[in-house]
């Protein structure tokens, strides 16, 4: 008799239990995602797409938000941050729980442009970035424009544009939050494979290249290890950076490398190494940590 009344109390917690996880979710009043959105751009000469997320009261208040621009990685998306990385229901729930201040995401399609300008500049997606994207998307959207307010982040190759955009446009960003950043040494350019250079660098950087030849001013202008050895310091300082790399991803060599650059050159930052590998569950479930970083940013100490 004892077992059963056991068992009938198990089940009974069990219910009450799941009943105030579901409550618990239900009272998180959910943002806006918007996708397919476009900008006709004069610099790239084509319609660029993008996707948006709005906080839960953006609609109903008339104030203006902080911004994340959110970037995608290697033949991703605009939406890849919304389809798998679940950032909108990452970042309802984070919000409701006072992590991070409502904010907007604007999560832009860079293709596989590596968010620079290209080495002949027939594809010239910083310029776009910088002088059509972000003016259109912080005009038509209630965004304070201004850099405290303004954080970059992304994945993979949107790391390393997250780390590159803030490294050569500090008075842009307060923020940077890089994960898994697809950021490279120039001794690691030097040693990729002549048939990944075919498909993948080599439409950025020059096609052909090979060793030595690899290492051209245009790959030193957009490579984070020479911008912080040749950039003023104090410039670099004005930005607050957050590394994060798991420690089975090949890329945590080089994200280990650039974390001990910036402790040589004094930099303050936030490095991070977590179980995890190259792959959608480790980027998951770091975003809010990254983003909890950049909003801590937009308040005033």
């Amino acid at each position: 008799m004892k077992n059963k009344q056991l068992i009938l109390y198990v089940l009974l917690l069990m219910v009450l239990l799941t009943g105030f996880k579901y409550a618990a979710n239900a009272q998180v009043t959910r943002g806006k995602v918007i996708e397919g959105l476009t900008v006709d751009s004069k610099l790239l000469n084509k319609e660029v797409r993008y996707s948006l997320y709005l906080p839960f009261d953006y609609e109903t208040s008339q104030r203006y938000y902080p911004v994340v621009y959110l970037l995608h990685g290697y033949t991703d998306n605009d939406m890849g941050w919304i389809q798998f990385g679940e950032a909108h229901l990452k970042t309802d729930q984070a919000i409701a729980q006072g992590k991070i201040p409502p904010m907007i995401l604007v999560m832009p399609d860079a293709g596989v442009s590596w968010y620079i300008n290209n080495y002949d500049h027939s594809l010239p997606y910083e310029d776009f970035f910088f002088e059509e994207f972000m003016p259109h998307v912080e005009s038509k959207y209630r965004i304070r424009r201004k850099k405290r307010y303004r954080g970059v982040a992304g994945l993979s190759m949107g790391g390393f544009g997250a780390v590159v955009y803030s490294l050569k446009h500090p008075g842009q960003f307060a923020a940077c939050a890089a994960f898994s950043a697809a950021i490279y040494t120039p001794e690691q350019f030097r040693e990729f494979p002549q048939e990944r250079w075919k498909n993948t660098e080599g439409v950025v950087y020059g096609p052909g290249l090979k060793g030595e030849d690899r290492i051209t001013q245009h790959f030193l202008n957009n490579n984070a290890f020479h911008i912080v050895k040749n950039t003023d310091k104090k410039k670099l300082k004005s930005v607050r950076y957050y590394i994060d790399c798991g420690d089975d991803d090949g890329l945590s060599i080089a994200n280990n490398s650039f974390h001990n650059l910036l402790m040589k050159k004094e930099i303050p930052h936030e490095y991070r190494v977590r179980d995890g590998r190259h792959h959608w569950p480790y980027w998951r479930s770091g975003l809010i940590d990254g983003l909890q970083f950049i909003g801590e940013s937009f308040h005033q100490f």
